[in-house]
């Protein structure tokens, strides 16, 4: 079940580091550092198509949170729901096709956003939902392991979001230019192993790191999820910076979809990471 949940979980983190070079544009190099972030979603380039309409208002910082708010409920529901599905039993047909190929559809509307931020209003709630499928399916699969992790990765998630905002609110955290240069190349060095597994794995070859318990992959995982964390503040600083510039209203779906994509991470990684400490049990 380990093994089986992992490589789900690899295909999730495979979407994200498709993002980042879907989001990528050559002329990123040119904007302030301030706008420069790793997240899959809130790079800089995002602001090169924040183009605003007629009468358009401002980006604010309560707008996000709600928007936030509203997408991560969303998510949390279709989760349940592919939850509650699988539990009733027999395993409904669609399951085996939803884990191998479900990322795929999240992946694509999330392509569509990056390239086009204006559409974020009407396509964040549809990868809300869809994405919240495969979540719930990947909670299910290690929750029948391991009873009890989906609650502890929740509440670690939670808990390590409330820190760090707690932390870049107050100005005992802000992110310097290296600091944002780091998290990026870290970052995309990771998606890029995801990938490289990823592509191996249907030859049969697997890399360390993925799957297994032994110290270097836990190793590992503790290191995702300490970058995935950081990739928090980039996002808070992200926002804020929207904010503060005037970037139009439906940077508000934008950035919270950013975020949503990053707190995802991080659950999936939390998860990933306490499942390998408890089969070491």
């Amino acid at each position: 079940m380990l093994r089986k949940g992992s490589a789900n979980i690899a295909s999730a983190s495979l979407e994200n580091g498709l993002i980042i070079y879907l989001a990528a544009t050559p002329d990123s190099s040119k904007l302030p550092p301030m706008y420069r972030t790793s997240n899959p979603v809130l790079n800089d380039s995002s602001f090169h198509r924040a183009v605003p309409a007629i009468g358009e208002g401002t980006m604010t910082l309560t707008g996000t949170a709600l928007k936030t708010l509203l997408l991560t409920a969303l998510l949390v529901m279709s989760a349940s729901y592919t939850w509650n599905s699988i539990s009733t039993g027999t395993p409904p047909a669609w399951l085996s096709p939803a884990l191998k190929f479900g990322w795929i559809i999240p992946l694509g509307i999330a392509a569509v956003i990056a390239f086009f931020p204006r559409l974020a209003g009407l396509l964040s709630p549809v990868y809300a939902v869809t994405k919240g499928a495969i979540v719930g399916i990947i909670s299910y699969l290690f929750e029948a392991q391991f009873e009890g992790i989906v609650l502890t990765s929740v509440l670690l998630t939670a808990g390590v979001l409330s820190a760090l905002l707690t932390a870049y609110v107050t100005g005992i955290i802000k992110p310097s230019q290296n600091f944002r240069l780091g998290i990026f190349a870290a970052t995309g060095g990771v998606c890029i192993y995801y990938l490289l597994a990823w592509v191996l794995g249907m030859w049969g070859i697997e890399l360390p790191g993925i799957h297994g318990s032994g110290w270097f992959s836990i190793g590992f995982s503790a290191f995702v999820v300490i970058l995935a964390a950081l990739n928090l503040v980039l996002d808070f600083d992200f926002i804020e910076n929207g904010c503060a510039s005037g970037a139009p209203k439906h940077m508000e779906w934008y950035g919270a979809f950013g975020l949503l994509v990053t707190l995802v991470w991080l659950y999936i990684e939390m998860l990933r990471l306490l499942a390998k400490l408890r089969s070491r049990d």
